[in-house]
């Protein structure tokens, strides 16, 4: 029996490589489509841009701690994220008017009423 543990042992090591992996080329994936660059990403997460190429390359193992922030960058939830499949939620991306509201969450409150109110003249005119 104690052949198997270094055996298993090898093959978690194996899994997490293979899950760093692609969870690294996710993460390039979604930061080219949201148009950040490396730089860009590195200091909304406060890291240089190596430490975030080796993390794309899956080189380097991504913290949890990092996954909420990533998340809110990206204007997904962690389980997208990780590439976990929620039967329940509506698959695809997340659609603009979607990702707009949740930047508007994001302004001042001046800011918001003013889009707000745009939104109500827009609406108001469209019936």
């Amino acid at each position: 029996m104690t052949s198997l543990k270094p055996h298993h042992i090898n093959l978690m090591a194996e899994a997490d490589k293979e899950f760093f992996k692609s969870l690294g080329q996710h993460i390039a994936k979604m930061r080219k489509a949201s148009n950040l660059t490396q730089v860009q990403l590195a200091e909304i997460l406060n890291i240089s841009q190596q430490h975030m190429a080796s993390f794309e390359a899956g080189i380097r193992k991504v913290p949890a701690s990092f996954l909420p922030l990533l998340a809110k960058t990206f204007y997904t939830s962690v389980d997208d994220l990780l590439g976990i499949e929620n039967k329940a939620a509506k698959r695809g991306p997340m659609p603009k008017l979607q990702q707009q509201m949740q930047q508007l969450s994001s302004l001042p409150k001046t800011k918001q009423k003013f889009v707000s109110e745009m939104l109500d003249t827009v609406l108001q005119q469209a019936s």
